[in-house]
């Protein structure tokens, strides 16, 4: 076969493909889904923060029919941990990257072509207004957003900052009235790294600790999430001493980097999205005895949140499916809102933020399931894949992606042979 018939007939299969590509996406279902039981779920709105890696992110309200009852929509931000306050406002983290025109010269010099504000923002229901906020500046877009905030009682907010390794609080008028740095308890010498180990700091931009969640207890402590180091400790802020350890640094069949813990104070357990390892699992704080467990790749996905609610039913954010869900105490899924873009966390608004009745995990049925090994790489490829493409990209879209890749770089490997080919002749 002649170049000419080749590169006539790899444009055709190109053409094919795209055909097929726009077909597949022409019948794509892009719209966001709720299933529900008719009992079971229990009652309320709910609130999800939605990351969006292509930097669309969002925060929305759903009922339990799937109606979208409330929206913000910041424009290059990616939305993270989200919460309504008594008064009715909502607070929320965003991080929002800007152009470089609106960068301090100090946060250009790792890259130049962006950089971005972390921004913990009070908004008013009614109007989206800002009523109040703290922001900072940040280099780094993955790994370096601003991932938790939490209003506290007496009216401050713990804040956590994964860029700068570090917890903090701020009050009203944003002066910092407390500050936690890990390179003084985590790094190596330190009292815990001598006792649990973890990786070294490697300083700079690097993602050492990726904190990325902060509770206060009922004692007065913090509990925070360290992802990296697999563990969440509690620290005391009188001291800035850490008193418990929840893991162990490179214990992956413990905790595996694990996403946003809810202490059910009155059973003495924690709730903890055990992101690496896909399932929801429930320890006993004084014995580290697992008291239940849900998911497994076969079920969930990089899952990073998860809810206790009272009547026994957990509220779980399947982050790489891009659903929201809730399962009963058999495990039973009754409530399911899906095709949203790498959700984040999600609240029952009828649900008090910290405290309130809960269900311990004794009393809950355990569901585990995995999937073989050539089944959980294609999920992990579709759900990865979200990263970058939009939800309804599944295996036979990648599929149809990869292969017109395939056809054009041999359209160009023959052009370019060609053109070298060409040259060679002119110049003898």
């Amino acid at each position: 076969m002649n170049r000419r018939t080749r590169l006539l007939s790899l444009g055709a299969i190109l053409l094919l493909l795209a055909a097929a590509f726009g077909v597949q996406a022409y019948t794509a279902d892009t719209s966001a889904r709720t299933s529900r039981t008719d009992t079971g779920a229990y009652p309320g709105n709910t609130l999800i923060s939605v990351q969006d890696y292509k930097f669309d992110g969002c925060l929305v309200e759903v009922t339990p029919n799937g109606n979208v009852a409330w929206e913000y929509d910041p424009p290059n931000s990616r939305v993270f941990d989200a919460e309504q306050l008594e008064n009715g406002n909502i607070l929320v983290a965003v991080t929002t990257k800007l152009a470089p025109k609106n960068c301090p010269a100090e946060q250009l010099e790792v890259n130049s072509d962006q950089c971005i504000k972390s921004r913990v923002l009070e908004l008013d229901y009614e109007t989206k207004s800002v009523v109040w906020k703290y922001t900072w500046y940040d280099e780094y877009i993955t790994h370096h957003e601003v991932h938790d905030v939490d209003r506290l009682e007496n009216g401050e907010t713990a804040i956590i900052d994964m860029g700068n390794d570090r917890a903090f609080t701020v009050d009203r008028k944003g002066e910092i009235t407390w500050e936690w740095h890990a390179e003084n308890h985590l790094e190596n010498g330190t009292t815990f790294y001598q006792r649990y180990g973890g990786d070294p700091n490697p300083g700079g931009e690097k993602d050492w600790t990726h904190m990325n969640d902060i509770d206060r207890l009922e004692n007065g402590n913090f509990q925070i999430s360290v992802r990296n180091f697999d563990v969440v400790i509690e620290v005391n802020p009188k001291t800035n001493k850490i008193v418990d350890v929840i893991g162990e640094p490179g214990n992956h069949s413990f905790l595996y980097e694990q996403h946003n813990p809810q202490r059910l104070e009155e059973w003495g357990t924690v709730l903890i999205a055990d992101s690496e390892n896909h399932r929801i699992v429930e320890y006993d704080v004084a014995s580290g005895e697992r008291v239940w467990e849900y998911g497994g790749d076969d079920i969930l996905l990089w899952p990073r949140d998860a809810d206790r609610l009272p009547n026994g039913n957990t509220l779980i954010t399947d982050s790489l499916h891009n659903r929201v869900l809730e399962i009963d105490e058999n495990g039973d899924i009754v409530w399911e809102y899906s095709g949203v873009d790498l959700p984040y966390a999600a609240d029952r608004l009828s649900v008090p933020e910290e405290g309130g009745e809960t269900v311990p995990g004794w009393q809950l049925e355990n569901r585990t399931a995995n999937a073989g090994s050539v089944v959980g790489t294609v999920r992990q490829i579709e759900g990865w894949a979200s990263y970058v493409f939009p939800t309804w990209v599944k295996l036979p879209e990648l599929l149809t992606l990869v292969a017109g890749a395939l056809v054009l770089l041999a359209m160009v490997v023959d052009l370019s042979i060609y053109g070298l080919s060409a040259l060679k002749r002119y110049r003898d």
